[in-house]
């Protein structure tokens, strides 16, 4: 546990005072009697309110619903299982046997769960400031996609209507692989546009989501051109 725990705040940039509470974190339910619920539990309330403030502060024009609508966009499953992949959470997980053979280390709620639970340690082991830093850091990428004008429309229809705009076809999805039990699938989907020479993947329990975080992918790397 001690070498996921050096990886986990290698790729965070923080280092933990208290290493116990990382790697309860990083631990499921599944494997122990003493899990990470309670700190998912916390970190859950303290990203939701992390995230409302900088959206009050950065679009002071913004509406109640407006807000609340971007919140939502910002704090879900599919965005934090997106970051936990991006900073390679999965091998770092302490998953019981079922949940490691029904495909545990990549299922999205088990993924978000443990954003939300590292949050939690680390408003714990060192208070608030570090844990906005972390917070607005870790949600950076997916800042840009939250505006009162862009937040009704998914990412699909964002990125469909940015190349018709251009002159471009439409996007091309494809089934790359299906993983895991019937009852809890893991959908792997390709998105292919002109713009871009490779194509961007998404992961998801169903095909749609799959679709919308290759979509979404795919407008990160177009953005950032």
């Amino acid at each position: 546990m001690n070498a996921s725990v050096r990886h986990l705040e290698l790729k965070i940039s923080y280092k933990f005072q208290n290493k116990s509470l990382a790697e309860l974190a990083l631990t499921h339910r599944s494997a122990n009697s003493i899990h990470n619920e309670r700190l998912e539990f916390l970190g859950d309330s303290i990203l939701g309110f992390t995230v409302a403030e900088a959206l009050f502060s950065n679009f002071s024009e913004a509406s109640e619903g407006d807000l609340s609508r971007m919140r939502s966009a910002l704090v879900n499953k599919e965005t934090l299982a997106r970051i936990a992949r991006d900073l390679d959470l999965g091998p770092l997980l302490l998953l019981g046997p079922g949940e490691l053979k029904s495909g545990g280390r990549d299922r999205a709620s088990t993924l978000s769960d443990a954003v939300e639970a590292i949050i939690g340690a680390i408003y714990l082991d060192t208070g608030m400031d570090a844990c906005r830093n972390i917070i607005l850091e870790l949600l950076s990428p997916f800042m840009p996609d939250a505006s009162p004008g862009s937040v009704y429309k998914d990412s699909k229809t964002r990125l469909q209507e940015l190349l018709q705009a251009q002159g471009h076809g439409v996007p091309e999805y494809e089934v790359v692989s299906i993983s895991g039990e019937a009852h809890q699938q893991i959908f792997s989907v390709s998105c292919c546009i002109s713009l871009l020479t490779e194509p961007t993947f998404g992961k998801g329990s169903n095909r749609r989501v799959a679709e919308q975080q290759a979509a979404q992918a795919a407008l990160h790397l177009l953005d950032a051109r």
